[in-house]
This record gives structure tokens, C-alpha cells and sequence, in this order.
């Protein structure tokens, strides 16, 4: 049987992380053509090797900085040139705070870096794939789908980690916003919002000191109501429905994949 995204090409930015080498792998095993890219180039070697060799699929592969327009151009240019054309784009990749602390002791530096790529990253992204998506669907009847990841703390506070949440609400606003824009223009654009789950991003957290106190994995899920940290296949299954071609009048929505969390 031909799988969910048979033919289809799917760019992932942050592709060798714990949500973006996840999502590569389901995507490849629904049939998709892949245009990776992540900061690490070892690391996205490998993740594009590992898949290729298990799933027998093609794969375009560039390494880059996300806060960095240029890639973001390149990126799409290579899924035409590869490809001739972009059908998903996930755009993953992202940073977090170091460790929790009061915003006025938050480094200025690290600050500037979160929003670089967190935010701008993402208009850049979206800057550069709404226009080909755009004249795919006036040429050919068929746009594409784009998935924005951003984070519970888009659409809540996050106390201890204000520069993060501020970033995640900005990828909120310009998901929702873009939406709009571009509803009769063949592009679906939808944000997924996790909550802790077990990636690095969250894990290396954990032991680290704060305030006197050691963070541990009781403390992240405290406040949700399912008790444990999401799985990264269970947020990955959100990116999938997200961007599924049977899932057609869903548009400018925040999935939030939090265990319950923001459920009240």
C-alpha cells in the first residue's frame, strides 16, 4: 500500500534533534522524498545515511544556521531543484533557555539567540516557503502544508523561562496570522505545542540546579494532569495530522500535546 505521503516532498529543519530525526523517519516510512537540515552537519549525516539506508528514500541534505536568511532560501531551492517541488515543511528547529531563571539574571546573549532562531528562524523559514507553495496551488490546484513547532509556553507563561515563551507565542501569533493570509491560497499553516517530552532539550535539565533546588522529572510533569513527560513518537503523530493531505479545512490552529496540561 502507498503510504500517507507517497511522492510528497517534506523539508524538516532541526532534523537531527529528538522530534525532528523522529519525524524524518515516519515521514520516509509514509513514502516522502526529504530536504533535511539541521545546525550539526555530523549529526544530520548521519540521521540522512541512517534513513536512506532503512528506508530506501531520497534524501537532500544541508546543513546551517536557522537565524540565518540563507539558509532558509537555499533550503527551499534545493526541494524545487531536487524535487520540483515542496509539499510539507516542519519547521522544527529551535533552542530553549539554558536553565530556568528570573528574566532581569537571563543573559542578554543568550536572550538575542533564543528569538534569532526561535522567531526570526521561523519567519525566515515561512518567508521562503509560502511563495513556491502559493504557485504550486495556482498552477496545479495543490499547495502544501506547513507545521510550525512551538511549545505549550506559546500559549501559557512559563515561569523561569520568559524569553522562550515570548519566542514560542511569536511563532504562535505568526502561525495563526499567516493562516489567514494564505486560507484561499492552497497553504495550510498550523502550529504543534508540545509540553516537556523526552528529548535532550528536556532531559538535560534534568539534575541541573536551580535556585538552590535540583530539577528532576517529578518537578516537569507536576503540572500535567497525565504525570509523565510526552513520548517523542506521540508528539510526532501531531506533525502527522497536522500536514496530512486528508486533513483539509484545518488551518491556523495551536495541537496542544500536553498531557492535559492546558486542558482546564
Amino acid at each position: 500500500m502507498a503510504g500517507l505521503f507517497e511522492g510528497a516532498t517534506v523539508l524538516i529543519t532541526g532534523a537531527s534533534g529528538g522530534f525532528g530525526s523522529a519525524a524524518a523517519r515516519r515521514y520516509a516510512a509514509e513514502g516522502a522524498r526529504l530536504v533535511l537540515s539541521d545546525y550539526d552537519e555530523k549529526a544530520l549525516d548521519d540521521i540522512a545515511g541512517a534513513i536512506s539506508n532503512n528506508h530506501g528514500c531520497d534524501i537532500a541534505a544541508l546543513a546551517g544556521d536557522i537565524a540565518d536568511e540563507s539558509l532558509s532560501e537555499r533550503l527551499v531551492a534545493l526541494a524545487v531543484d531536487r524535487f520540483d517541488r515542496l509539499d510539507v515543511a516542519l519547521n522544527n528547529a529551535g533552542i530553549a533557555q539554558e536553565a530556568f531563571t528570573k528574566l532581569p539574571k537571563t543573559d542578554s546573549a543568550e536572550a538575542r539567540r533564543i528569538f534569532d532562531i526561535d522567531l526570526v528562524g521561523m519567519f525566515y523559514a515561512l518567508k521562503h516557503q509560502l511563495p513556491v507553495m502559493e504557485r504550486q496551488f495556482r498552477s496545479s490546484g495543490s499547495g502544501g502544508a506547513i507545521v510550525n513547532v512551538a511549545s505549550v509556553a506559546g500559549v501559557t507563561g512559563a515561569s523561569g523561562l520568559a524569553v522562550y515563551a515570548a519566542a514560542k507565542h511569536g511563532v504562535v501569533g505568526l502561525t495563526r496570522s499567516v493562516a489567514q493570509e494564505y486560507a484561499r491560497l492552497g497553504v495550510r499553516i498550523n502550529a504543534v505545542c508540545p509540553s516537556f517530552a523526552r528529548t535532550p532539550m528536556a532531559t538535560e535539565m534534568l539534575g541541573v540546579e536551580v535556585r538552590g533546588k535540583v530539577i528532576t522529572e517529578e518537578q516537569l510533569v507536576r503540572g500535567i494532569p497525565m504525570g509523565r513527560l510526552a513520548e517523542v513518537e506521540e508528539v510526532v503523530e501531531a506533525f502527522i495530522f497536522a500536514s496530512s493531505p486528508s486533513n483539509s479545512f484545518m488551518t491556523g490552529q495551536t495541537l496542544h500535546v500536553d498531557g492535559g496540561l492546558t486542558g482546564y
